[in-house]
C-alpha cells in the first residue's frame, strides 16, 4: 500500500527538485514526523529540508502573534468582563463555570471572521426578548443577567485588544489576524506552498488558503476517494465538495490527490462487546491472535480510540508478544493519581472548620498512595493517629491533636499546615511537596512519574505567576475551580517513535496517517460521532445565519476522519459498546449503520462477541475440624461459652468458627453516629448505675421516682464512657440521647405503672456468672458463662430479666418443641434465656426451685415482659411460664447436645444460609 503523503511527495519532488523552496502545511504536527521519514527515503541526494508546519503553526507564524496559554486567557478574559459595564459582576470561581465557554464562542466567532458587533447584538437582543414580560421593571437579577448580553460586545474587543497589547491572541484572534497579515507575508516569502489532507477549514483558513492558491505558484492536495465527492448526501465528501463548488481555484478543475482506494477488497470486521473495560480486553485477545497468525500485519497498525479515556486499561491489556507500541496522543493529566492528590489536598483545606478537619477528609488524605510513600519515605508512621481517631470517635481533628501523635518532619508538617483561605501559600506548599517527592527512591526511578511531577511543578509555578498578577484568586475554593479547569485540558504528552509499532491515538491524531490494519474503539452514538452538544452561548439558529458550525459539521468531521481511515486499510476492526449508556454513548454508531448498508461494501463481517460465562454455583462453606483446631475449641470450652456465642453457632456455625473462635471482629471504625451495640451498652450501664443504690429493697414509687432527676447526668456520663469523644451536641446522635433519656424514663414509668398491683424486689444487677457442666462423652471440664442484666423478685417469684434495645416479640420467646431451639435462631431469644436460668439453677442448688425469666425489649414496651413459656402447641392458649428443675433437665440435655456437635472432631463446621 503508498500511502498519501507518500502518492504527494512523489509528485511535490518530481515537479519540484528543490525542497527548500518547499513549505509543507499539515493538519497536524504529528503527520510531519511521517513526511520527513517518507521524504527522506525518496530522495537520492542531498538537499535542502523543506519547511514543515502544522495549520495551526503556519497561521501563528503569519499572524506574528503568540498563543496565550489558556490560564492566561481565562484571566485575561475575567479581567475585561470586570472592566466593562457598572452592573454587578460574579467572582471568579463562580465565572469559571461558564469562562471556558464564552471563550470557545469568542474563538469559534474569529476563527469564521463573523462580525461580532452584528452578531452580539442579536444575541442580546434574543435575551431581551427571551425576558420580556408585561412588567416594565426588571427584577435586579434578571436586569443584571441582561447587562451581560448587552456587554458581550464590549467584553469581547477589550478582551482582544488586551491580548493584542502583549502580542498574544487566543486561536480565533490568531486566525482572524493572520488574515490581514497575509499579505505582508506573500510579499517576503517566494517559496512553494503545499497543502496537504484538509477537510474541514474554517473561514479564515479557507480564505487564507484560497489567497495562497490564486496569488501564489501553490498546490492542495485532498486525501479523499472519488466515491464520497460523487455522492451527493455522503457526509465525508461534505465539505470538499463545497470547497469544489464555491472556490473560484478549484471550478472546473480536477481535485489532486485523489486516489481509488475505498472500495479494494478488505477485511472488516464490527465487533460489539459489551462495556468499555472489555472492549480493551477484546483488543488485547485481537492483537494476540494477529501477532501468532500473521504479524506482517501489524507492521503498520493502529488502535484508535474513539474514547480517550480508555487509554490507560488499553495499556494493561497489551500483551507480552507485542514488541511495540507508540501512544501518540496524550494521556489527560486529570486521570493521574498525582492529580486527585493535590486535588484532594485543596478540598481537604477548603473543607476544614472551627472545629477542625472531618475525620473522613483526614483518613482519605492519609491513606493517598501519595501521601503513604511521603510518610514511609519519611519514617512516619500515622498508625497512632488512625487508632486514636477510631478508637475515640473524633469527629473533627484540630492542628494540635495531629501534632501530638506525628513526629515533627519538614514533608509532612505541608500536608497540615493551616494555609487559612491562602492560595499562594498553599501553591508554594505543593510546589515544596513536588520536591519531597521527587527525591523518593521509588519516584526517582519511574520515569512517568517524574514526567507527572514535572508537568504539575510548571503548572503550579504558573499558577503561582498568574496569582501574584491578579488578585481574583483569593480563597481555596476559586483555586480549587481554576485547577479543575487546567487539569482538564493539560494532558501529559508521550515521547516515543511514531514510525514504530502499533501506534495508539485518538481520532484527530490519526489525520493523514494510513495504515494497513486499523482497530477502532467505542464506535457508538455520543462518542463517534459526538452528538448533539451544544456548548455555547451562541443559539442555533444565529450560528447557522453567520455560518458558524453545529453539530451537523462536527458530524461530517467525525464522518470524513472514520471513512479516510478505511481508505487504504486492508484489515479493519470496528468495536462498539452493545450496552447503552447515557453518560457514554448509547446504540452503536450511525457509522457503523451506514457502512452496513454500503452496497459496495460485501466484505464486513458483523460479530457479537459474547464472554465464556461460568455459571456461579454457591458453595457451602466448610471448615474440617483439625488437631489445632479441636485444641481451639477445647480452650474455648475451658474459658467458656457464653449464651450468645452459642446463639451465634445455632445461626451459622461459620460465623461461630471465625468470630468465637478466631476472634475475627469487623475493624474498627469511627462512629460518627451512634452504632446499635453503643447504643445499647449505654442503656445498660445507665440502667445498672440507676438501680444499684436499690439492690435489696423493696422498690417504691417514692425510690423510683427518687432516682429520675439522675438520669440525664448518668446517661450523659455513659455516653462519654461509651462513645469516648464523638459528638453528641448535634445531629442524629443528639436524637439518640434523648431516645435513651426517653426509653429509660418510660422504663421506670412502667416499674411504678405496676407498683400499684404488684410488689417488686432488686435481687441483682449485671451479675456474672460462670457454671461447670457435665456433658456425656466430653473428657474435658465445659463451661458456660454470661451476664444476668437483672435478677427480682415478682409478687414473690423469682425472675431473670434481661435488657434488648432491638426489637423482640413475645412468639421468640415462646417454644412447642424442644428441638427447635437449635435448629430456628429466631428462638434464640428464648435459649439464652433458658441458659440463663440453668446458670441460675446451678449457682442456687435449692430443692424446688421455680423462677421465671424474660425479656424487656425497649423498642416494644408495649408489650410488656415477654416471659419465656412452654405450649403444647402452636395454636395453644395456654402457656407455662415457670422454670423448675425438670425445665433444667430438659434443656439442659438439648445443650448438651449442641455442645457435643460443638465439639465433635468429625463434624465439620458446614455454611447456613442466613
Amino acid at each position: 500500500m503508498q500511502s498519501f503523503i507518500q502518492d504527494v511527495v512523489l509528485d511535490v519532488l518530481k515537479n519540484n527538485p528543490d525542497t527548500g523552496k518547499v513549505v509543507f502545511i499539515l493538519p497536524s504536527k504529528r503527520a510531519g514526523v511521517f513526511l520527513k521519514k517518507i521524504l527522506s527515503q525518496s530522495l537520492t541526494q542531498t538537499v535542502l529540508a523543506p519547511e514543515i508546519y502544522s495549520i495551526e503553526d503556519f497561521i501563528e507564524k503569519v499572524s506574528n502573534l503568540v498563543t496565550a496559554n489558556t490560564t492566561t486567557q481565562l484571566f485575561e478574559l475575567y479581567n475585561a468582563y470586570l472592566k466593562v459595564g457598572d452592573y454587578d459582576k460574579e467572582s471568579f470561581d463562580s465565572f469559571l463555570k461558564w469562562g471556558q465557554i464564552l471563550l470557545q464562542d469568542f474563538n469559534e466567532v474569529d476563527r469564521y471572521l463573523v462580525d461580532a458587533s452584528t452578531l452580539y447584538q442579536n444575541v442580546a437582543a434574543i435575551q431581551e426578548v427571551n425576558h420580556w414580560s408585561l412588567n416594565p421593571d426588571n427584577s435586579e437579577m434578571i436586569e443584571n443577567y441582561l447587562h451581560f448580553w448587552r456587554y458581550l460586545e464590549d467584553i469581547y474587543n477589550q478582551f482582544n485588544n488586551r491580548l493584542l497589547e502583549q502580542g498574544l491572541g487566543h486561536q480565533g484572534l490568531i486566525y482572524k489576524t493572520s488574515v490581514t497579515e497575509l499579505p505582508n507575508y506573500l510579499e517576503k516569502t517566494n517559496k512553494k506552498h503545499i497543502f496537504l489532507g484538509f477537510n474541514a477549514l474554517n473561514t479564515a483558513e479557507s480564505i487564507l488558503i484560497q489567497t495562497i492558491l490564486e496569488k501564489t505558484d501553490a498546490k492542495i492536495y485532498w486525501d479523499i476517494d472519488p466515491y464520497f465527492l460523487q455522492d451527493n448526501i455522503h457526509d465525508a465528501g461534505f465539505f470538499i465538495r463545497n470547497y469544489q463548488s464555491t472556490w473560484n481555484v478549484l471550478k472546473g478543475k480536477p481535485l489532486a490527490g485523489l486516489t481509488n482506494y475505498y472500495n479494494t477488497e478488505k477485511h472488516i470486521e464490527i465487533i460489539g462487546v459489551p462495556k468499555n473495560i472489555s472492549q480493551v480486553n477484546y483488543v488485547g485477545d485481537l492483537l494476540y491472535k494477529i501477532q501468532n497468525d500473521s504479524p506482517d500485519a501489524l507492521r503498520n497498525a493502529a488502535i484508535v480510540l474513539g474514547n480517550e479515556e480508555l487509554l490507560n486499561p488499553l495499556l494493561n491489556s497489551i500483551p507480552d508478544n507485542i514488541p511495540a507500541t507508540n501512544i501518540t496522543m496524550g494521556q489527560k493529566l486529570a486521570s493521574t493519581t498525582l492529580a486527585s492528590f493535590f486535588t484532594n489536598l485543596i478540598e481537604f483545606h477548603e473543607q476544614k472548620t472551627e472545629k477542625g478537619w472531618f475525620y473522613k477528609h483526614l483518613l482519605n488524605l492519609l491513606t493517598h498512595s501519595y501521601a503513604v510513600l511521603l510518610f514511609d519515605a519519611n519514617e512516619v508512621s500515622t498508625d497512632s493517629l488512625i487508632s486514636k481517631i477510631k478508637t475515640n470517635n473524633w469527629s473533627y481533628i484540630t492542628n494540635a491533636q495531629i501534632r501530638q501523635l506525628l513526629p515533627e518532619n519538614a514533608a509532612i508538617n505541608l500536608l497540615f499546615e493551616d494555609v487559612k483561605n491562602k492560595p499562594n501559600r498553599l501553591i508554594d506548599n505543593f510546589l515544596a511537596l513536588i520536591e519531597a517527592i521527587r527525591v523518593i527512591d521509588v519516584v526517582k526511578e519511574n520515569s512517568l512519574l517524574l514526567e507527572q511531577l514535572y508537568k504539575f511543578f510548571t503548572l503550579f509555578n504558573q499558577l503561582k505567576d498568574l496569582c501574584n498578577s491578579f488578585a481574583y484568586i483569593n480563597n481555596l475554593k476559586s483555586l480549587k475551580h481554576l485547577f479543575s479547569q487546567l487539569l482538564s485540558s493539560e494532558t501529559l504528552d508521550f515521547q516515543g517513535n511514531p514510525i514504530e509499532g502499533i501506534q495508539i491515538m485518538g481520532m484527530l491524531e490519526s489525520r493523514l496517517l494510513d495504515f494497513e490494519t486499523i482497530i477502532i474503539t467505542s464506535v457508538n452514538e455520543g462518542v463517534l460521532p459526538s452528538g448533539k452538544s451544544n456548548n455555547s452561548f451562541i443559539p442555533y439558529d444565529l450560528k447557522i445565519k453567520n455560518g458558524l458550525p453545529t453539530y451537523k459539521e462536527k458530524d461530517a468531521v467525525y464522518t470524513y476522519h472514520f471513512y479516510r481511515l478505511l481508505q487504504r486499510a486492508k484489515n479493519v476492526y470496528i468495536l462498539y459498546n452493545t450496552e447503552p449508556d447515557a453518560l457514554e454513548g448509547g446504540e452503536r454508531s450511525r457509522l457503523i449503520t451506514q457502512l452496513l448498508t454500503d452496497d459496495n461494501r460485501s466484505d464486513i463481517k458483523l460479530i457479537i462477541a459474547t464472554p465464556t460465562i461460568q455459571p456461579i454455583t454457591k458453595e457451602i462453606e466448610q471448615v474440617e475440624k483439625t488437631r489445632s483446631l479441636i485444641t481451639l475449641i477445647r480452650d474455648k470450652a475451658r474459658k467458656g461459652f457464653s449464651p450468645s456465642s452459642l446463639s451465634n453457632y445455632i445461626r451459622n456455625p461459620i460465623d461461630f468458627y471465625k468470630q468465637n473462635l478466631l476472634n475475627i471482629n469487623e475493624v474498627l471504625q469511627v462512629e460518627e453516629t451512634l452504632a446499635p451495640n453503643t447504643f445499647g451498652t449505654i442503656v445498660h450501664d445507665s440502667l445498672e448505675e440507676l438501680y444499684t443504690p436499690l439492690i435489696g429493697k423493696p422498690l417504691t414509687a417514692e425510690l423510683l421516682n427518687g432516682i429520675r432527676k439522675g438520669i440525664p447526668t448518668i446517661v450523659a456520663q455513659n455516653f462519654e464512657k461509651t462513645y469516648k469523644e464523638g459528638n453528641i451536641s448535634s445531629g442524629k446522635n443528639y436524637i439518640s440521647f434523648h431516645v435513651i433519656l426517653k426509653y429509660i424514663q418510660t422504663f421506670i414509668d412502667a416499674e411504678v405503672t405496676a407498683l400499684k398491683d404488684h410488689t417488686i424486689k432488686i435481687i441483682a444487677l449485671e451479675q456474672n456468672l460462670s457454671v461447670p457442666l457435665v456433658i456425656a462423652g466430653l473428657d474435658f471440664p465445659i463451661i458456660l458463662k454470661g451476664k444476668l442484666d437483672r435478677v427480682d423478685e415478682f409478687d414473690g417469684i423469682t425472675r431473670i430479666i434481661d435488657y434488648k434495645t432491638g426489637k423482640v416479640e413475645r412468639r421468640n420467646v415462646e417454644i412447642v418443641d424442644w428441638d427447635i431451639l437449635t435448629d430456628e435462631y429466631q428462638y434464640s431469644k428464648a435459649f439464652q434465656l433458658l441458659c440463663y436460668a440453668l446458670m441460675f439453677f446451678k449457682t442456687h442448688p435449692a430443692q424446688n426451685l421455680s423462677i421465671q425469666a424474660g425479656i424487656i425489649s425497649l423498642k416494644n414496651f408495649a408489650e410488656g415482659t415477654l416471659l419465656f413459656a412452654q405450649k403444647e402447641s402452636a395454636r395453644a392458649t395456654s402457656k407455662n411460664h415457670i422454670i423448675n428443675n425438670e425445665v433444667i433437665s430438659d434443656f439442659e440435655q438439648i445443650l448438651g447436645q449442641l455442645i457435643t456437635e460443638i465439639c465433635n472432631a468429625d463434624i465439620p463446621f458446614t455454611e447456613k444460609e442466613v
